[in-house]
């Protein structure tokens, strides 16, 4: 039987028009000659001593000039001495295994070939202690080896949970690095007081390995690189503090207030842990409050899922129609293992599917209660990481000739 009435499948859907939003754009415009200047400052470069076996440690993420960045540090590393080789610190991605994790770091041109250096990629960890609040603490193995740890990544508002520490260099020392096994542990814990462990479980971590730097990366509203920045281990859980509310003022925004549908064109590990960003959307299973201005939104659309994901499409679950296109990329296995160790099984289940993005539409249309059929305000971005432009109905163009950001192309 047909799921769409006659006069629901001929409807004339709405004219989009296309919109640039403007945000502030702080840009690093010579980053191999920054890492050099951070890499070289006396209280980290005295840190890398001739010959130690330095474990720089990368994960999952698609940060913008990555692999870039992970070779000019590799180089600074030479230049002062050290001799370094990359460990993968993703916890459960790559569905938790060794080979998936690597497949996940080639994506982003870190392969051994790209970069010059040993990729170690095992998942074996070390029980390091317990926290107050009883949560256990593993980090791994092979880094522990190292004479010296140097953790890279992005520092940003977490999907999950708001707090003084979010997604950055603690994260990943807590669970980057303390692989699946470690990311499950901490995973039990309450996601309302998931800052404070996390600094707790790091200082503990810094403790026990040899953590010398962190290098955190900001990007702008645009997703380009911001900032990079070396941090001695004694210092990391205080500057990343300040640098979580400097990445929280480079975040772009959906300067669109009510959307009866949002369609998004695709979601993505190597976008956001959760696919998207709930900060930008204003949805989220876990996040009580957000921090942001975001939109209400009646009903949201997925049309795709990044290659880059490798089916990993967990954050599906918070849509309200996916195309059958999603639904065919799904590697539920993985999506399910990734599930079980943050705890967290709603993004996982799969919405109502339609078998074309016209009727997806048009089913998100049907669903959207209240919605003036002849006015109808629908939103498409591409992805919450790139929303310069995004599409709008006729029915918002008034409000974007009164908005001093945004702009008709």
């Amino acid at each position: 039987m047909p799921i769409l009435l006659e006069e629901q499948l001929n409807y004339p859907l709405p004219q989009m028009h296309r919109v640039r939003q403007s945000f502030s754009r702080p840009r690093l415009e010579d980053i191999e000659a920054h890492i050099k200047q951070e890499i070289t400052k006396k209280e980290i470069s005295e840190k890398i001593k001739p010959g130690a076996k330095v474990a720089v440690a990368v994960g999952s993420r698609g940060i913008k000039n990555l692999a870039k960045i992970v070779k000019e540090v590799i180089g600074q590393i030479k230049e002062l001495g050290g001799e370094p080789f990359i460990i993968s610190a993703m916890g459960s991605h790559g569905g938790g295994t060794p080979e998936g994790q690597r497949e996940v770091l080639a994506s982003y041109g870190i392969t051994e070939e790209n970069i010059g250096v040993e990729i170690v990629t095992s998942v074996d960890v070390v029980r390091l202690g317990r926290t107050s609040g009883g949560i256990d603490v593993y980090f791994d193995s092979a880094a522990l080896g190292a004479d010296l740890i140097v953790p890279i990544n992005r520092v940003k508002l977490h999907t999950d949970f708001v707090g003084d520490i979010q997604s950055g260099v603690c994260k990943m020392l807590v669970i980057g690095l303390g692989n699946h096994v470690g990311c499950t542990a901490v995973h039990e814990a309450d996601f309302d007081n998931f800052a404070d462990i996390l600094i707790e479980a790091a200082g503990m971590i810094m403790k026990h390995a040899s953590v010398g730097f962190g290098v955190a990366i900001l990007e702008n509203a645009y997703d380009e690189t911001a900032m990079i920045e070396a941090i001695p281990a004694e210092k990391i859980i205080e500057r990343e503090k300040e640098l979580v509310k400097i990445a929280k003022d480079n975040m772009p925004t959906l300067m669109i207030p009510d959307i009866d549908v949002l369609i998004v064109e695709e979601i993505g590990k190597n976008i956001s842990g959760s696919g998207f960003d709930p900060n930008i959307l204003g949805k989220s299973f876990l996040l009580k409050k957000f921090v942001l201005p975001v939109p209400k939104i009646k009903r949201m659309v997925l049309f795709d899922v990044t290659d880059e994901s490798h089916g990993n499409a967990v954050g599906v679950g918070i849509f309200d129609v996916i195309t059958r296109k999603v639904l065919n990329k799904l590697d539920l296995p993985l999506m399910y293992a990734n599930a079980l160790a943050v705890k967290s099984p709603e993004g996982s289940k799969i919405p109502i599917t339609a078998d074309s993005e016209d009727e997806a539409l048009r089913f998100a249309i049907q669903l959207a209660r209240g919605a003036d059929r002849n006015r109808l305000k629908i939103v498409k971005i591409k992805n919450t990481l790139e929303l310069e432009t995004i599409e709008v109905s006729e029915a918002l163009l008034d409000h974007v000739a009164a908005h001093e950001r945004l702009t008709l192309v």
